[in-house]
């Protein structure tokens, strides 16, 4: 015959199967950590916790945390770029204007012979340049392509000689000289001719004589009015 228990009477019932388990639990484990050694050979060890002594010594100085120099990083310097090159130019070469001497052109004026022609010469230079900028021209050749013509002036020396002056007649004796004459007495004879030369007289006249009227002793022999010239 079952006897049906209590609500209470069965949370009594679990709480104490609760704490029996509990129990046995415990015994067990201490049943298990037991040490069989009798009770008069255990020693116990009681560990002592020595304190560590602070130290009273002077305080340590820290070395000073060094100061780092900052590092200058080299920067490449591109190496420049050289080129050598020739060109050529061109330079006239001026003339010259050379004069002559013309007897045949009256004096103070000239004319122009030849005219005056420029020449030319080539000029070659090396060029240096520095990345693309010239830093330096020098003359290495220098030829003489056209040769120049000299302008040729000539220039009038001629002088017109001025008219000799008429020689004044010299006074004649009356009767004595032939009116035919000027500049000298010329004697009345058969025959007259000029002292110095080869006629042989027998009257002689030293000149010049002018022929005024007819020459008739031949005094004149060329003719050109003036006898006895020499």
């Amino acid at each position: 015959m079952f006897t049906i228990a209590s609500p209470r009477r069965r949370a009594l019932v679990h709480a104490a199967v609760s704490i029996g388990i509990a129990a046995g639990v415990v015994a067990g484990a201490t049943a298990c950590g037991s040490d069989d050694t009798p009770a008069a050979d255990r020693v116990e060890t009681t560990e002592t916790s020595t304190p560590t002594p602070t130290s009273s010594a002077a305080p340590t100085r820290s070395a000073p945390t060094p100061t780092k120099t900052p590092t200058r990083t080299k920067t490449s310097t591109p190496t420049p770029v050289i080129t050598v090159t020739t060109e050529t130019e061109t330079e006239a070469i001026p003339f010259k204007t050379v004069e002559t001497d013309d007897p045949d052109m009256p004096k103070g004026e000239s004319a122009v012979v030849t005219e005056g022609v420029e020449g030319e010469k080539t000029l070659t230079y090396e060029v240096t340049a520095t990345d693309g900028e010239e830093t330096s021209r020098e003359l290495v050749d220098e030829e003489i392509t056209t040769q120049p013509v000299d302008e040729v002036i000539a220039v009038g020396t001629y002088v017109e000689p001025e008219p000799e002056p008429e020689p004044e007649p010299e006074s004649e004796p009356e009767g004595d000289c032939d009116p035919n004459y000027a500049g000298a007495c010329v004697p009345i004879d058969s025959d007259v001719d000029c002292a110095g030369g080869s006629g042989d007289g027998p009257s002689y006249v030293r000149g010049p004589v002018t022929v005024i009227g007819t020459d008739v002793y031949r005094l004149d022999a060329d003719g050109d009015g003036i006898a006895c010239e020499q």
